[in-house]
């Protein structure tokens, strides 16, 4: 019976964890800004919460109906032998294998590297901000199902 009633946050939990593993993506490219010939990295967030709930994209609720601004997929492999592998999504850690793609560069460079500090920073406050709205939901469900319980 529990089960039935904590079933609908089970697609809540699992996009908190995406949404903490994006700001870390996120965090790791603005950290990068400087450093010649990075390319940022992101992942769509819809797709990604698809594969984790193992449903179709078109089939999530709104929750997930956000862009990333990520381009080009990338299965995490490395294009050359003394390339470091990609830790966090890349490697499947969150169930099923999520793929990390490259943004799209919308200012050119003269040391090749592809971060965009204004897009990078309007990411990670958006992804702060939907982070912030899941755990109040998933907090504010938690204390429903806990005040029927009590039967107040």
């Amino acid at each position: 019976m529990f089960a039935q009633m904590t079933q609908g946050l089970d697609i809540h939990a699992k996009a908190l964890v995406l949404r903490a593993e994006r700001q870390r993506i996120l965090a790791s490219n603005m950290a990068n800004a400087d450093t010649p010939g990075y390319v940022a990295r992101d992942f769509n967030f819809k797709d990604a919460l698809a594969q984790m709930t193992g449903q179709s994209s078109r089939s999530l609720p709104p929750l997930s109906m956000t862009p990333s601004g990520a381009a080009s997929q990338s299965a995490g492999n490395t294009t050359h032998v003394n390339h470091m592998a990609l830790g966090g999504l890349s490697q499947g850690q969150l169930g099923g294998n999520p793929t990390l793609a490259y943004a799209m560069q919308s200012q050119p460079s003269v040391d090749g590297n592809s971060v965009d500090m204004d897009r990078e920073r309007a990411s990670f406050v958006d992804n702060s901000v939907r982070y912030e709205s899941t755990l109040r939901f998933i907090n504010g469900q938690s204390k429903t199902i806990l005040s029927a319980i009590q039967g107040q």
